[in-house]
């Protein structure tokens, strides 16, 4: 009889265990639904999207050239860089190497290197022969008038109907020359 009330105990602890453990399991599962159901929100937008109109801005390039809103005029390619940011370095030949195709050249294209710029002079060298570069800390105007929050981003702006600088492409594949462009 002392082992069967004894059998009866620990099965009754591992009914008990294996409870709790359920539940544990149930309230970590609810958990992962809601992480998984956030991700079916809106991405964060590495700049402005497609439409987009961009802001005011005056600033100037590394050469001391002022650069305004009004710049963007006609048709112009916008990559905005960070010297700390390992995609940038893989992503920087090929930018200057679609850079180089752009109708135009560097007065239409502008790159942006924001970061500490101390750490810029190696960006500033590879982008200089083809963009107008301006180099600025996260707060800075070019990067705030196109709301950049991810690098590397880049974008290509056509005036709207109404002359009105705006993003037509925020996804500029770089593997195909910008031969249309004019």
């Amino acid at each position: 009889m002392p082992f069967l009330t004894a059998a009866v105990v620990v099965v009754g602890l591992l009914c008990a265990l294996d409870l709790i453990l359920t539940l544990g399991v149930i309230k970590r599962l609810r958990e992962h639904s809601e992480l998984l159901s956030k991700r079916d929100q809106p991405a964060l937008r590495p700049a402005l999207p497609v439409g987009g109109e961009v802001g005011e801005f005056a600033t100037s390039t590394v050469d001391g050239e002022p650069l305004t809103r009004d710049a963007l005029r006609d048709t112009t390619l916008v990559a905005f860089f960070s010297p700390t940011c390992a995609p940038c370095r893989e992503k920087l030949p090929k930018f200057v190497e679609f850079a180089k195709s752009v109708p135009g050249g560097r007065s239409r294209v502008v790159a942006g290197v924001v970061g500490k710029i101390a750490e810029a002079d190696d960006l500033v060298r590879e982008l200089r022969p083809v963009a107008q570069v301006v180099v600025e800390t996260y707060d800075g105007e070019l990067s705030a008038a196109f709301k950049t929050k991810m690098f590397p981003t880049v974008l290509l702006v056509e005036p709207d109907r109404e002359g009105r600088p705006v993003v037509v492409d925020d996804q500029v594949n770089l593997a195909r020359p910008l031969a249309a462009m004019a």
